[in-house]
């Protein structure tokens, strides 16, 4: 039977062995190149399997909607974009550089990422969007006073962010 079970003593030290090892594997594959590096930082690698296929259809659907966003007014294409980072940086870091490297995309993904920057065209749509809410809007009162009150709150936070790269 002892050869089949470990005994208190021999289970402390397999333990220990084991933390060893994956204290070692870790250390080597976190000096390893394979893992992508954002602003100077080491980001954890893609998914794999149903996750990676998960995330990438995500960032792909948001994508589109980015993109239906250059067409259809009030409906934000940067922030659509913005979203879609993370899910390319878990499933496609090919298509995540593609996103960043973009030239109508990437300057507004930029200055997010460096400065979490609102480029002053941005923050001039965002503005109208919510003065075109209060304008047009009719509402039972207190849905105006709650949704406006939040408006108000994402207004006065947008304006506080430092202006960015513009397009």
């Amino acid at each position: 039977m002892r050869g089949k079970y470990l005994a208190p003593r021999d289970l402390s030290t397999y333990h220990a062995q084991c933390r060893r090892e994956c204290v070692e594997e870790i250390a080597q594959n976190s000096s390893s190149d394979e893992s992508p590096v954002v602003d100077g930082e080491p980001q954890r690698p893609p998914a794999t399997g149903a996750r990676r296929v998960g995330w990438l259809v995500l960032g792909l659907v948001l994508v589109g909607i980015g993109i239906i966003g250059l067409f259809v007014p009030l409906l934000p294409t940067t922030d659509f974009m913005l979203l879609a980072l993370p899910c390319f940086a878990r499933s496609s870091p090919r298509l995540e550089r593609w996103l960043v490297e973009h030239p109508v995309f990437g300057p507004p993904i930029r200055a997010w990422r460096k400065n979490r920057a609102i480029p002053r065209h941005a923050k001039m749509a965002a503005a109208l969007g919510f003065a075109l809410f209060w304008w047009l809007a009719h509402p039972r009162a207190w849905v105006v006073m709650v949704v406006g009150g939040l408006l108000l709150s994402c207004a006065l936070w947008i304006v506080r962010r430092p202006s960015g790269e513009t397009r």
